[in-house]
């Protein structure tokens, strides 16, 4: 009887009870795991940050989508380093406050996003081509042919 938790302020009479829940309210589970902060990342970059990207590869090109909803060509970049690495980051800014305005809500973020992709060997890296339309860039990087190696059989002496 005495593992039966007391929670109604130990009413039984026994005050040498062992109650596991009696210190339950001052207990965070949750206090040593490492979870990030939300400082780390602004709330009204919160969403804009991880913007998503599409990579598929068809038989000509590596194709790159992304969704940058509202933003204008002058405010992405797409750019590749000599590494062959494309960079695909842009910017959307906060729409102007005026003091006599009241928001109800504000869930469009803004705030810069930046995605790094290392490109295979087999690529045109002079002949990227981007494009936007409603929301969508659409980012093509041409494959080179791969060339076959011809094979030369080796006669085996001996």
């Amino acid at each position: 009887m005495a593992m039966i938790p007391s929670f109604f302020n130990n009413r039984r009479g026994s005050s040498s009870i062992f109650d596991p829940f009696s210190s339950f309210e001052a207990w965070d589970p949750f206090k040593d795991f490492p979870f990030p902060s939300s400082s780390l990342i602004p709330r009204e970059n919160s969403a804009f940050v991880s913007t998503r990207i599409d990579w598929k590869e068809t038989p000509e090109a590596h194709v790159f989508k992304a969704d940058v909803p509202g933003l204008k060509k002058e405010e992405v970049r797409v750019e590749i380093e000599d590494d062959r690495v494309l960079q695909i980051s842009g910017e959307r800014n906060t729409e102007m406050e005026d003091k006599n305005d009241t928001w109800h809500r504000v869930e469009r973020s803004s705030g810069k996003f930046l995605r790094r992709f290392r490109l295979p060997e087999n690529v045109k890296m002079d002949q990227v081509k981007a494009s936007i339309e409603n929301g969508l860039l659409t980012v093509t990087v041409p494959k080179e042919e791969v060339k076959k190696h011809d094979v030369k059989a080796i006669e085996i002496a001996g």
